[in-house]
């Protein structure tokens, strides 16, 4: 799991009200207790009984449903801001105690860099040797539903694929497209055959391999320079496959 340079902006401000209100800009989001951001300001303020009143504004530019973590990342941010605008109530353990009760990918954008994730997100390994890449990502105009997908996967356990992983990644250089593979892509896909074309597309256009990210159906190409991930944008947006986004890893 590696971060990106693609945002959703955050605003918070505390109030004398004792509530918690959540404005919600750009895309499309629940602006109640089924965001990720209000349920994790709500589970702050129950941690720490601190709650004076926040408001909060999110503009969404993370596609939604579409395999990125956006929601997951608002509500680390929203944790840690908090934190910090407390002055650090919650130690390092507690926000990660937290961030696994909201959501599986919570834990990862707390530590917030290129880790190789265990258990259900929350064992998290860093990757000291993660190359600066820039990626290439495609979204398809339709939403997946991550649960959907894991009912309809099935999954063969693969002996030592973790040690596998770890000796790849910590060779120098490293061979990405060695490693690339996502179980989930095969339920996706099958419904959706538009995730072969995209990942095609971004091959074809110089990308040294291609993935589903998540659940889908976001697609991302990886490049070595900016100027090749500029490049292979402009060839996707001429097949009109979806919203496409240049990002360098963090």
């Amino acid at each position: 799991m590696v971060p990106v340079t693609l945002f959703d902006h955050l605003e918070l401000t505390l109030t004398h009200s004792g509530q918690i209100t959540l404005t919600c800009l750009g895309l499309s989001v629940p602006d109640d207790h089924e965001n990720l951001v209000y349920r994790a300001a709500t589970a702050f303020f129950s941690r720490t009984h601190l709650n004076q009143g926040l408001s909060l504004t999110l503009t969404k530019n993370i596609p939604v449903a579409a395999g990125l973590g956006g929601g997951s990342s608002d509500a680390a941010c929203t944790l840690m801001a908090l934190n910090e605008m407390y002055e650090n109530p919650l130690t390092s353990r507690d926000l990660a105690d937290m961030a696994i009760r909201l959501g599986a990918d919570v834990p990862f954008f707390i530590l917030n860099r290129p880790c190789v994730a265990r258990g259900i997100g929350e064992v998290l390994r860093p990757i000291e040797k993660w190359p600066k890449f820039w990626y290439v990502i495609v979204t398809p105009g339709f939403h997946v539903s991550t649960s959907w997908v894991y009912e309809n996967l099935k999954i063969k356990l693969t002996k030592d694929e973790y040690n596998f992983n770890m000796i790849t990644l910590e060779r120098d250089p490293l061979t990405v497209s060695a490693f690339l593979e996502n179980d989930l892509e095969t339920v996706t896909a099958s419904h959706f055959p538009v995730i072969n074309t995209i990942k095609k597309s971004l091959v074809d256009a110089g990308a040294d391999g291609a993935l589903m990210s998540g659940s889908g159906p976001s697609v991302f190409g990886i490049f070595g320079s900016r100027d090749h991930a500029l490049s292979a944008k402009k060839d996707l947006l001429r097949k009109n496959l979806g919203d496409v986004f240049v990002v360098e890893g963090i």
